[in-house]
């Protein structure tokens, strides 16, 4: 039996909550053994017992990446339970203690965003690489475009995997007009969803200003938003002011999103500045669901340009607006496009796919 420890700093269950959650439903439970180390409070701790994961809280570890009383406190608990592996997410306290203990470690990197110039030139890429480089034995990768931010930053590609997210498929919706209906969507109106946090670089904007150009051409269109953030406020204002109220839908945060992802017909991301493999995005293929995204981030990973779905330059709304008309309109292409998402998603994202992946790199890791 291989023992695994997941170290999480994360408070809340963001993207990487949800991955290791993910990882804890499907892993190999007679060929691993899993615990989970997580801040005091997590809300990651009930998902993690549920699944009969046991957990360890640690002090000094929330919303952290670095911290001196954590890595004593990590080494002493690394030393009593002795894993075979230690995989971080987003703790360098944990590769640390981990490596003092002479413990295999494994570290992901879940974001993707430019990296600065003082980690990416010169003696900071030189520092920042060495760091990398000796406090992880395998660094998984969760889009193309993070091994490139890593490798710019100095660390080296031959210690990097590149795994992309899968998801769990969402289910069906057993009646599907009154689940669009639920949403406000008319009978004779195509709906286009955007699921992301609510923050500047996520491009909001050019999906209401895409919404605006569509409107004025007189596509019979719903428009729903949802998730929560700190452009909340100016994103209502350009809806009133945009005249779009009632094409716009702000829905804030979803616990569940399988109702939305049913009733819509297409999933857009704008996301202009940081993007890995969008989770939504994976769950939207599940049900057969194209997107139209950006070019940006691991947004390429994920969606085939012309296969399921399509891609346009970032800040462009007059080409989302133009793409999305496209596939509203062309029910031949929106059904081999709606066929080839379900394809890839069963070929690439699902949960179990996923979870092979990483447990392929620890088996690699100790042979």
């Amino acid at each position: 039996m291989i023992k695994v420890v997941e170290v999480s700093s994360d408070s809340n269950i963001g993207g990487a909550g949800k991955c290791i959650i993910t990882f804890l439903k499907y892993f190999d439970r007679k060929q691993f053994d899993v615990s989970v180390v997580l801040p005091k409070n997590s809300l990651l701790k009930p998902e993690a017992e549920a699944l009969g994961v046991k957990v360890y809280e640690m002090d000094n570890l929330a919303e952290k990446s670095l911290d001196m009383k954590a890595i004593g406190s990590l080494k002493k608990l690394f030393k009593e339970i002795k894993p075979d592996i230690v995989h971080t997410h987003a703790s360098m306290s944990a590769r640390i203690a981990a490596k003092q203990c002479r413990i295999k470690t494994v570290y992901t990197r879940h974001s993707v965003f430019e990296p600065s110039r003082k980690i990416s030139q010169g003696p900071g890429k030189a520092v920042n690489g060495w760091i990398n480089n000796h406090t992880a034995d395998r660094i998984i990768a969760v889009a193309e475009a993070a091994k490139d931010n890593l490798t710019a930053t100095g660390v080296s590609a031959d210690k990097i995997d590149v795994v992309l997210n899968g998801v769990e498929a969402l289910k069906p919706a057993a009646d599907i007009q009154k689940v669009r209906s639920g949403f406000g969507i008319e009978p004779d109106e195509k709906a286009v969803a955007i699921v992301a946090r609510l923050t500047e670089v996520k491009g909001h904007r050019y999906f209401i200003e895409a919404a605006k150009i569509l409107k004025k051409r007189g596509v019979k269109a719903k428009f729903l938003i949802a998730g929560t953030g700190d452009t909340a406020e100016a994103l209502k204002r350009q809806i009133k002011n945009e005249g779009l109220i009632g094409t716009v839908k702000m829905l804030g945060f979803l616990n569940d999103v399988e109702p939305l992802m049913n009733a819509m017909d297409i999933q857009a991301n704008c996301s202009f500045g940081t993007e890995a493999t969008s989770l939504s995005l994976l769950q939207g293929m599940s049900l057969g669901k194209p997107a139209v995204v950006t070019d940006f981030g691991g947004n390429p990973g994920v969606i085939r340009d012309g296969e399921n779905g399509f891609m346009v330059p970032i800040k462009d709304p007059a080409a989302m607006a133009d793409t999305l008309h496209k596939l509203m309109t062309d029910e031949s292409l929106y059904e081999s496009m709606s066929k080839r998402s379900l394809e890839i998603y069963n070929e690439c994202f699902t949960a179990e796919v996923n979870t092979k992946r990483i447990e392929d790199i620890y088996l690699k890791l100790l042979n």
